[in-house]
């Protein structure tokens, strides 16, 4: 009997990290906001939400050309990380979000290849990858802080899949933010938009399946789009 092939095969998944395996962002918004009140900066819920998905250097280069800081760019990336380091180290209650290390697990044991695409720095990664032994499950990490322009630009997504040595076509993305479906998609992806309780005001409607909880997912589900 023939083989019964759908249009599509996913054959590799590719996370985002916060707001879809952790929930770093309180210590985020921690640092940005002490250092903002550091810099003089008055800054809005609605403006900084426009942030999310973006890399640290990009936030800052937004900033500096808005607000006209003297300082460098380099400075204030370091000065912004020391602040999230120290609230990092001193959080007791960090997790990774519901559901998530079971969807990890469940996809390592049926074979499928796993990518990280997060906006977070290297060092950043390295902290929450240390802390819960993710190193083990993903084949390739990859940090927006090695690209000039953060998502919804789609270069992330692609070196992703350049990576796993898998088409766009055949990836699919996990993502919580706006930014991030729209680079999945802009890359040409299949994209889950995880509509975190900590990702507020995200529009995720363009992506191919909305969840709100990681449970709701499986590898016979993501595998069979």
């Amino acid at each position: 009997m023939p083989e019964i092939h759908s249009a599509r095969m996913i054959r590799t998944v590719i996370f985002d990290m916060d707001g879809v395996l952790v929930d770093t962002e309180p210590l985020h918004h921690d640092a940005f906001f002490r250092h903002f009140a550091e810099l003089g900066i008055a800054m809005t819920r609605e403006e900084y939400a426009t942030f999310l998905g973006s890399s640290t250097r990009n936030v800052y280069q937004r900033l500096k050309a808005q607000f006209g800081l003297t300082e460098e760019v380099e400075t204030l990336i370091n000065r912004k990380r020391e602040l999230f380091g120290t609230s990092f180290d001193a959080s007791t209650g960090l997790d990774l979000l519901p559901g998530a290390r079971a969807l990890i697990e469940e996809l390592h044991a049926a074979g499928v290849p796993l990518q990280l695409a997060s906006s977070a720095s290297k060092q950043t990664i390295a902290r929450v990858f240390t802390r819960f032994g993710l190193y083990p499950y993903f084949d390739n990490l990859v940090s927006g802080e090695d690209f000039p322009r953060s998502k919804p630009d789609p270069a992330i997504f692609l070196h992703a899949a350049t990576l796993a040595g898998m088409p766009p076509a055949e990836c699919l993305v996990i993502e919580d933010s706006a930014n991030g479906v729209t680079a999945a998609k802009a890359a040409g992806m299949v994209c889950v938009g995880y509509r975190s309780e900590h990702s507020e005001g995200q529009d995720l409607h363009h992506a191919d399946q909305v969840v709100a909880h990681l449970g709701q997912l499986s590898a016979a589900t993501l595998l069979s789009f």
